[in-house]
């Protein structure tokens, strides 16, 4: 018996036929079609059983489905003039034969079909002399798409048993990925006792194809960690690890073809046997070669058939004896000395678990360094260091916790190693898992150690700038408690202190080039007296200073503005801004190239019309492109305002007494009960605004034209307001960062 069985979507009325070359699929007369059926819970799958005699002679039967319309009309599915077929298996079966042709129009150019109650397995001799070999992977090693699920496990194991007796187990699971696959092996792989273990996954089930570009480094991270760590499960129990090797995907793009072949690449370094399915099965573009698949996912008999024509045979031909050798090898690593000296300094590698043991017993400090020729030749030619970052297990404060190596195994950092020191450096890669992974694009790595811990580890040549403005980061980081974690061991680093919220990163964090950087949990948010500053004009001098400071964040309402009156200011806060963006009281100078306003006099723009844009003759594009961005800018300051501890309102620029008192009196209202300051930075005596309550006078000028001529000067000024904010104890730890898109609700 047979079970055709088809994905098609139809429409009312219409279902579907399938007619072909034998009698009882009407001989290619459409008239006689058969009609398949579907169900309400199964549909789009249409299916049929169908008997079909054997005379003895058929070897293939040829068909085609049909669209039946409601009026019984028929129509071909769109294959010009190859035919579907199945071969004909002339054994006694006494159950149904499935055959799964896939989607309605879409050929595979080999069939796919399997009993629907699978052979009962016989029992393995365990008197056999050969060894067993346990396969552990996804659908693709349970022998998906091919014919009868013969795919390369199972040739693989029909040759073993009848070259070397070896006995073969397959324990992979439909749909399986790293982390599945690690929870599994356990129960599946460590009861068999196996003497050699191959671990068959593929990227593609670990959602390579389908996530956000963002995240397919991440995905590559997690998939080659999981597959490390299958590797140390493999000889914790005493097996020899063989891995299958990357395979293509039909949706796989450029990008994703690059990322597999770079991941390729690492598992040939690994000192483990890969099973190179690539080379066999890619059509140069990370895609299956013309013939060799059933789906996007899957090869066919065809492409099974390669997958294990390129399975050396001679590395099963190993006997008892040779196997426990390589047996003990790994049972424990190996960690040899590579380098001494009549000091008391010595460097020893343990190559299996990638790490380096650094040993100094002698009075002196010893300084490794790119230069120390003799040391680094050695750590290149015997150490085997893969390129990345290597961490510190534990170390004292004022040493360096990490140094990063070159592609050619060489340290590229320099580390001072103190007196009576001993210190284990093991390689980041090893702290990538399958659930600490937060966020990974190809150099910055950010993980969660635990519910308090978080490695920051990056592995480019430069610094990252890590800000809530950075989407991706922001949104990982909601997987950590809220609160503010710190390094340390440089504790008073600047941005060094991670404030995390609900919604995910709040404040600005700094990782260096080639580094690793601990967070340890501090305190909750609430613990700390975060301040805001709110730049209040005249012009924007404030936000070119926060900015080389790295203080800044998105912009606010007077940030890129003139307000030379400062009865202005206080009446737009007062007014929550309602009409700063209001076109009826914007006009445009032509001769000035700014925007004035008519209700607030002293307000312009001179940053809203753009070289595209014709002010003089339609004014629309700018007002729209104005009311998006104050609008945005007006809620991230009342969003500052209401969620800060405190605030420091900051202006530059000549004010008059009367006016600064009118606007604290307003600020003091829109604060309701927050503590807030008025700072102000201007050429004028100090004594215009003593005895104010909450203003803050510095008597110093602050120029933007100048900045903007004189980097030089420009840097001084920011140093200058660098050191008026922290006399007033601002700084990266206690700063408060508005998020570019204020949190509803």
């Amino acid at each position: 018996m047979y079970r055709f069985q088809i994905s098609a979507y139809t429409q009312t009325g219409e279902s579907i036929g399938l007619v072909g070359s034998t009698p009882e699929l009407g001989f290619w007369d459409i008239r006689k079609c058969v009609n398949l059926r579907t169900s309400s819970d199964r549909y789009p799958l249409w299916w049929i059983d169908i008997d079909i005699q054997d005379s003895g002679n058929l070897q293939r039967v040829e068909y085609k489905y049909v669209l039946l319309d409601a009026n019984g009309n028929a129509r071909w599915e769109s294959l010009g003039d190859i035919n579907r077929w199945i071969p004909v298996d002339h054994k006694d079966h006494s159950n149904t034969i499935i055959v799964d042709d896939g989607a309605f129009g879409y050929l595979q150019p080999y069939p796919f079909g399997y009993l629907e109650k699978p052979a009962v397995k016989r029992p393995l001799d365990e008197e056999s002399e050969g060894l067993k070999i346990v396969v552990i992977g996804s659908s693709v090693a349970l022998g998906h798409k091919a014919w009868f699920l013969q795919g390369w496990v199972w040739l693989l194991a029909q040759a073993l048993q009848q070259k070397y007796g070896h006995q073969l187990v397959n324990v992979s699971e439909v749909g399986a990925n790293v982390s599945r696959t690690i929870a599994r092996f356990p129960w599946f792989v460590t009861p068999e006792k196996p003497d050699i273990v191959i671990i068959a996954l593929s990227l593609g089930n670990e959602g390579l194809a389908y996530c956000s570009p963002h995240e397919r480094r991440a995905v590559q991270r997690r998939f080659e960690s999981g597959l490390q760590q299958l590797v140390k499960m493999t000889r914790d129990i005493g097996a020899i690890p063989i891995l299958g090797g990357v395979y293509p995907n039909g949706d796989y793009s450029l990008e994703h073809y690059r990322l597999i072949r770079d991941t390729h690449k690492r598992m040939l370094s690994w000192g483990v046997t890969v099973l190179d399915w690539f080379t066999a099965l890619d059509d140069g573009q990370g895609r299956w070669k013309a013939g060799t698949s059933f789906d996007q996912a899957h090869p066919n008999t065809v492409g099974h058939s390669l997958m294990y024509q390129q399975i050396d045979h001679h590395l099963f031909d190993i006997d008892k004896d040779e196997l426990a050798k390589e047996k003990q090898r790994f049972q424990q690593p190996n960690e040899f000395p590579i380098y001494f000296d009549n000091g008391g300094f010595h460097v020893s590698v343990c190559i299996e678990e990638k790490r380096l043991r650094i040993v100094n017993t002698s009075q002196y400090s010893y300084t490794i360094a790119p230069y120390w020729h003799k040391l680094q030749t050695v750590l290149q030619s015997q150490a085997g260091l893969i390129p990345g970052i290597y961490i510190a297990k534990s170390v004292k404060p004022g040493t360096l916790p990490f140094f990063a190596v070159q592609e050619d195994g060489a340290i590229a950092t320099t580390i001072n190693i103190p007196p009576n020191t001993d210190l284990e450096y093991s390689a980041a890669f090893n702290l990538f898992s399958q659930n600490n992974v937060l966020f990974y694009d190809g150099h910055l790595g950010i993980l969660q150690a635990d519910d308090r811990h978080i490695w920051i580890i990056n592995e480019s040549d430069n610094e990252y700038n890590i800000q809530p403005m950075w989407t991706e980061v922001c949104n990982a980081l909601k997987a950590m408690p809220s609160g503010v974690y710190e390094d340390p061991l440089y504790p008073d680093v600047p941005f060094r202190t991670m404030m995390i919220g609900k919604d995910g990163l709040e404040s600005r964090v700094k990782a260096p080039p080639k580094s690793a950087v601990f967070f340890r949990y501090k305190c909750e948010l609430s613990d700390i007296s975060r301040v805001a500053i709110l730049p209040l004009g005249d012009r924007c001098a404030v936000r070119m200073m926060l900015y080389k400071m790295e203080y800044d964040g998105p912009a606010f309402p007077f940030d890129l503005t003139r307000t030379t009156n400062i009865a202005d200011v206080a009446d737009a806060i007062e007014n929550g801004f309602a009409d700063m963006w209001n076109p009826a009281f914007l006009h445009y100078s032509l001769e000035a190239g700014r925007i004035y306003h008519s209700k607030w006099s002293g307000l312009s723009f001179a940053h809203e019309v753009e070289e595209t844009d014709d002010p003089t003759g339609d004014m629309s594009p700018v007002h729209e492109r104005m009311r998006v961005r104050y609008t945005a800018r007006s809620e991230r300051f009342w969003y500052a305002l209401r969620h800060c501890d405190k605030v420091l309102f900051v202006r530059t620029g000549i004010s008059d007494r009367g006016g600064v008192i009118d606007l604290v009196n307003k600020l003091e209202k829109q604060c309701q009960g927050k503590p807030f300051h008025l700072l102000l930075l201007s050429r004028q005596s100090d004594d215009q605004f003593l005895d104010l309550p909450n203003v803050l006078h510095y008597n110093v000028e602050f120029n933007p034209d100048r900045m903007y001529d004189d980097l030089g000067h420009w840097m001084y000024c920011t140093e200058v307001m660098r050191g008026i904010l922290e006399s007033l104890g601002v700084s990266s730890k206690n700063l408060f960062w508005c998020p570019p898109k204020t949190p509803k609700g």
